[in-house]
């Protein structure tokens, strides 16, 4: 348990400067690939199934759509993971020595849309599946 609360609830760069601070993203990035990587790979692997189920959408995208698409959406979430480091820098611009430790919070905040956007497709397509199961069960 001890590993799993230092790793959502860190202890903020030591120091205030941007080496420092790029150094703290830095060494939680391989840990953010792979929890948003694992998610997108369960999203492939659902909407893949949902998309095979008799009656859905022609049998879904092919293999490669699927993971060019998924190579593409990790390029964009590693891009927008830089935003991190980037905005706690500019608060310390902004407010100096008043401004928040705020690291941590934007890390954990950040994984968690990110993981949230990440499985968006999964509920967007499963409420579509069930909606059309009805629709064709009400339809006769």
């Amino acid at each position: 348990m001890s590993r799993l609360v230092d790793f959502f609830y860190p202890l903020p760069a030591r120091r205030r400067t941007a080496a420092a601070v790029f150094l703290w993203w830095e060494e939680r990035r391989p840990a953010y690939n792979l929890i948003v990587g694992g998610v997108g790979c369960a999203t492939v692997a659902a909407t893949t199934l949902l998309l095979s189920l008799p009656g859905s959408f022609g049998g879904g995208p092919p293999l490669v759509v699927l993971l060019g698409t998924a190579v593409v959406y990790g390029l964009v979430a590693n891009l927008c993971y830089c935003l991190g480091p980037l905005t706690e820098l500019a608060m310390y611009r902004l407010w100096g020595d008043d401004a928040p430790r705020a690291g941590p919070a934007l890390f954990r905040q950040g994984l968690i849309f990110s993981v949230g956007l990440t499985l968006f497709p999964v509920a967007l397509l499963g409420l579509v599946t069930v909606a059309r199961f009805f629709a064709r069960l009400l339809s006769g």
